[in-house]
């Protein structure tokens, strides 16, 4: 019998011989080993990043006072940053004191700026003005920063001002970003503050107040049974609103929260006024024989009516 010869052409004997082929021409090589898992990063040529040097920081205390004469007027016009106190007091004079704190990169930048942002006072027979001067005032920037490094306009600094006043006084306040404290004044007070930063006060018993502050929170504390004066309007544009009424108060309270919030009374001798109907939001309300009209008006935020708690 004939044996068949075995058949080459089969697909598997097929590739089989010419993956033999090419290992026997290939090329050797040694094949290198795969890079380690640790994590590592390679090696840069460059430098590593230093880290920023933290700013240089000085605070300076300066003094004025001002002779101020019966029915006198003040003025403040507060930094962009910084708390604004204001105190009633028995002299005929104001006491100004004012903290003034200024960041740079290095001390002579800290110079420079110390000397530009500050303040300046100017008074007459009837009136004090306490102004604000600093690099946040383009037109004074122009004049006065000639030459100034780009990034050192932008440096921060901020001024922390404490007033002492006569308490029958009439008191203009345009204040910016920081708490406000006022008490002990009885007159006519324009305030426009940006609050924030701390918790604001207005400890008043008297005087026709007109006051816009844009951020709480922020506390009204009456010290007395019944406002002498013509009455106080307080618009706050968002944040929580506490009055602090004492017991036995006269007078009557309009509070109103325009959007977001709610009005809460916990001041037991409010009761609503005459044809006049509580909501969340609203209170029209009177205590006692009624008197001064106190005005609250709440953007977004609490606002709570409350009996002052006695001092210890």
């Amino acid at each position: 019998m004939r044996s068949t010869p075995p058949n080459i052409h089969t697909p598997a004997l097929l590739f089989t011989l010419v993956a033999l082929a090419l290992l026997a021409f290939a090329p050797a090589h040694t094949a290198s080993p795969p890079p380690p898992q640790s994590g590592r990063q390679p090696k840069s040529d460059k430098p590593a990043p230093q880290p920023t040097p933290a700013p240089l920081k000085r605070t300076t205390t300066r003094r004025e006072s001002r002779r101020l004469g019966y029915g006198g007027s003040v003025t403040v016009y507060g930094a962009p940053e910084g708390s604004v106190t204001v105190e009633g007091w028995s002299k005929d004079e104001v006491e100004i004191t004012a903290e003034v704190e200024q960041s740079a990169d290095t001390e002579e930048n800290l110079a420079r700026l110390t000397a530009l942002n500050t303040f300046t006072v100017d008074d007459d027979l009837n009136h004090v003005r306490v102004m604000t001067v600093g690099l946040h005032d383009r037109k004074y920037a122009r004049r006065a920063a000639r030459g100034l490094p780009k990034h050192l306009p932008g440096m921060p600094w901020k001024i922390d001002y404490k007033l002492k006043v006569p308490a029958a006084v009439d008191l203009e306040i345009n204040a910016g970003r920081g708490a406000l404290v006022v008490s002990g004044v009885e007159g006519g007070l324009r305030i426009n503050a940006g609050g924030g930063g701390g918790d604001s006060l207005f400890a008043l018993a008297g005087g026709d107040v007109e006051a816009t502050v844009a951020s709480g929170p922020v506390t009204v504390r009456v010290p007395s049974r019944s406002w002498r004066g013509r009455g106080f309007r307080l618009r706050l544009v968002s944040g929580d609103l506490t009055v602090e009424l004492p017991p036995g108060f006269s007078g009557d309270v309009d509070a109103e929260v325009l959007r977001a919030g709610r009005v809460e009374n916990d001041f037991a001798g409010l009761a609503p006024r005459d044809r006049t109907r509580p909501t969340e939001r609203t209170l029209q309300a009177r205590a006692g024989n009624g008197g001064a009209t106190l005005s609250f008006t709440v953007g977004d935020g609490t606002l709570r009516l409350t009996q002052a708690r006695p001092k210890q």
